[in-house]
């Protein structure tokens, strides 16, 4: 059985959510699969593919999840790896495409993954921690904006490019 990680980093448990999910439908087309907070990830030793995601904080990515990226870049290179991050929020979130924040991309392109895909994000008022965040979340990006079937279909997807790139 091929062994995936997917790893994640965040806040208030949104790109956790995620994170399962993505895990779910690889699990469901035969991979065995790690979801793992990012920070709590020391090695991608043992794993054949790679999924990492954080959510976007002011266009940044979280540190453990850039961490989990510089101190495996070597490993991750010999395997396939699939980035993604949550966050735009409010009307539209789901038709946003965040590009990598500079340090990530500099990563991936070291590891060569595949193309970064952005999901919407959720902004719950009950979490909103500063004043930047509760502002934001008392207007319309307040609400989850998270679109599960575009979050399932990309999953399929790196579950069909799996099978085809790592040696069974």
């Amino acid at each position: 059985m091929i062994n995936v990680l997917v790893a994640y980093a965040g806040k208030h448990g949104g790109t956790r959510e995620i994170a399962e999910v993505v895990g779910e439908e690889l699990r469901a087309a035969g991979f065995a699969v790690d979801v793992r907070d990012a920070g709590e990830v020391d090695s991608v030793t043992g794993y054949a593919a790679v999924v990492v995601g954080s959510a976007l904080y002011y266009a940044r990515w979280r540190p453990e999840a850039v961490r989990l990226l510089e101190r495996n870049t070597e490993a991750l290179r010999a395997r396939p790896v699939w980035l993604f991050h949550s966050g735009p929020c409010g009307p539209g979130a789901n038709l946003t495409r965040v590009s990598l924040p500079a340090r990530v991309t500099l990563l991936a392109a070291a590891i060569d993954a595949g193309r970064t895909e952005t999901f919407g994000g959720r902004l719950d008022p009950a979490l909103a921690e500063g004043v930047l965040e509760k502002l934001m979340a008392r207007g319309s990006r307040a609400g989850d904006f998270r679109d599960w079937e575009r979050i399932r279909a990309w999953a399929r997807d790196i579950g069909r490019r799996a099978q085809s790139r790592v040696a069974i």
